[in-house]
């Protein structure tokens, strides 16, 4: 009986992780309320605020420390991600999360990857590491 009910509860929490991941790629629009740096903004939803980490990109780190500079080039990284998402309606491709617990997604702004627009401005770089689980970063080495 007990291995029964822990079969059971392990299948409910697999659909309910599943359902969170891919929630914010089912969602029509969301709305852009902050970008906290070159690859990091939040996203409101009915109320509800997620912290989407932009998959395939890496930008430059903006400081923790509000008189510290932080690394060259965050701010005009920030200030562009910014005029690109902020206050408008985004959707999200997701690709799961972080071990931040952030969604790892490509945002989209009628119909303009931001991410790939990032790494074409020269505002981002392509991330070095090993990509996330069904992320195609060959777009965004041309």
């Amino acid at each position: 009986m007990h291995c029964i009910m822990t079969r059971q509860l392990k299948i409910f929490y697999i659909a309910i992780v599943f359902l969170c991941t891919t929630a914010l790629s089912l969602a029509a629009q969301l709305k852009c309320t902050r970008v906290t740096d070159g690859d990091t903004i939040n996203v409101t939803n009915n109320g509800t605020i997620s912290t989407i980490r932009l998959v395939g990109i890496d930008a430059p780190e903006t400081s923790r420390r509000r008189h510290e500079p932080g690394q060259p080039y965050s701010k005009k990284s920030t200030k562009h991600h910014a005029s690109l998402v902020l206050n408008k309606s985004v959707s999200i491709k997701s690709n799961g999360r972080d071990r931040y617990g952030r969604t790892l997604g490509v945002v989209y702004v009628d119909n303009i990857n931001s991410n790939l627009e990032m790494v074409k401005q020269g505002l981002a770089e392509v991330y070095r590491n090993r990509p996330a689980k069904g992320f195609d970063n060959k777009p965004y080495h041309k």
